[in-house]
């Protein structure tokens, strides 16, 4: 089961921005700390417990993005491996030995990954330290921390993590039985995906059961204490989980629609016909981008809508307003920035699993060679079905962020203004739109090269 360096690429990558984000967040909140006050490091004091508290939402976030994004990658290499994995069930292998093997995979990358991350964060930190005080960024004389248990922590999470995504990736090996030795790729259709009873109900009862009724109980709490940031929170949380456990439903019909923007040209009628065809290779492609969307829009709109209502809150004291609103614009950037690191992850993922989608496609794209189609019209198609994902990735995520953005603060700050329209920030949101627009071209750019390269002759022999 040794997989080539091509399949674990993502894995490791992604392991080690997480624990480059990690480590940097933990250390670089000791050095803020000390450049304040070296005793409060020490001494562990309320500053630098809140600013350790702010950096552990955020690095819970780019772990959440972060296994996602890896659970993803390996179902993906399952479906690709389905002849092999099938070849050892018929010589005798257990589906637990083979999914067990597969998740030591998921260990090895993930430990791997980890290891880069923590040394480059501790050099970017010593970078900082040693320059810092030189460039007027940082105080002159100060003992700066460059390591704390905190860290190994970190790491170990972030390898842990790693595991318990492949393993939940793989869990399909199961499912693989030995007559499928004779075939390649193996994705499930819409009608077996939809057949799914159990994961579909958890997917309901995660978003609407639980999910939707907590958000808008946190939203009419709001109009009492602001305590009800916490409960919408968990509307929040469940509700996406839901919708990423549902992707395989929620997905296709978005794809379909974003399909009709591609025209009626024979490469733009198939590339749409592809994304909804196997609607779980399509949502994994995806689901990584809807939720680094999401993130980036519901925290600008969060604070967008937060600051109108509290400059409302203070239309009589306009020195009050005007120091409120400079701070809240270097919080907004520094928020934005930190999310922005979970949205690079999902983009990770998304090139990832377009590119394992080619390899795993090389009959597919042989056949269309065989049967007359030259290699534009196979690379239009490749770039065609990422610009499709693209945009329906981009069109989900900017709602739901703007939804789950207003239900944050409204939850947060409804008992002082009462119910108000989302503010909408849209240099930001127009930033994730190009953001989104330069990731389809460049997520397309290598496959498509790759899928120019087979020829027909690959398709007859490849089985």
């Amino acid at each position: 089961m040794r997989a080539g360096l091509r399949e674990h690429a993502a894995t490791v990558v992604v392991s080690a921005l997480s624990s480059l984000f990690a480590v940097t967040l933990i250390l670089f909140t000791g050095i803020l700390t000390a450049s304040i006050d070296p005793a409060l490091v020490e001494s562990q004091g309320t500053f630098y417990l809140v600013l350790m508290m702010v950096a552990l939402i955020f690095i819970l976030i780019a772990l959440y993005v972060g296994a996602i994004v890896t659970a993803n990658t390996f179902a993906t290499i399952i479906a690709g491996r389905t002849r092999t994995i099938a070849l050892l069930r018929l010589v005798g292998a257990t589906s637990n030995r083979v999914r067990a093997g597969v998740a030591g995979e998921g260990l090895v990358m993930g430990a791997i990954g980890a290891v880069i991350g923590l040394v480059l964060a501790e050099g970017l930190c010593a970078a900082a330290v040693a320059w810092g005080p030189s460039l007027g960024w940082l105080p002159e004389g100060r003992d700066y921390p460059l390591f704390t248990p905190l860290v190994i922590v970190a790491v170990a999470v972030v390898v842990l993590t790693t595991w318990a995504a492949a393993w939940s990736g793989s869990r399909r090996v199961g499912k693989v039985s030995p007559i499928e030795a004779t075939g390649a790729a193996v994705e499930l259709r819409p009608e077996e995906a939809r057949r799914r009873s159990g994961r579909t109900v958890w997917a309901i009862v995660l978003i609407i059961i639980i999910g939707v009724s907590l958000l808008a109980l946190g939203i009419l709490l709001g109009l009492i204490t602001p305590l009800g940031l916490f409960v919408a929170f968990l509307g929040g949380l469940f509700s996406f989980t839901g919708i990423a456990l549902g992707a395989h439903l929620v997905m296709p019909p978005l794809l379909g629609l974003a399909g009709r923007l591609l025209g009626s040209g024979p490469v733009g009628r198939l590339a749409a016909a592809n994304a909804v065809r196997f609607p779980d290779r399509s949502s994994r492609a995806t689901i990584g981008l809807v939720i680094g969307v999401t993130l980036v829009t519901m925290f600008a709109v969060a604070l967008a809508s937060y600051e109108n209502m509290v400059l409302s809150a203070f239309a009589q004291d306009p020195d009050m307003a005007a120091t409120f609103r400079e701070t809240l614009a270097i919080t907004t950037a520094v928020f934005t920035g930190l999310v922005g690191f979970s949205a690079v992850i999902a983009a990770v993922g998304m090139v990832n699993t377009l590119s394992l989608g080619v390899l795993q496609r090389t009959r597919e794209l042989g056949l269309l060679r065989a049967l007359g189609f030259t290699g534009d019209q196979v690379r239009g198609m490749v770039v065609a079905e990422s610009v499709q994902m693209t945009f329906a990735a981009l069109g989900f995520g900017l709602l739901l962020g703007v939804f789950y953005g207003w239900a944050a603060a409204q939850s947060l700050m409804g008992f002082e203004v009462g119910l108000v329209a989302p503010a909408i920030p849209w240099p930001i949101l127009a930033g994730v739109v190009l953001f989104g627009v330069v990731l389809a071209l460049g997520a397309a750019a290598v496959p498509s090269r790759r899928a120019v390269r087979v020829s027909p002759v690959t398709a007859l022999a490849f089985d």
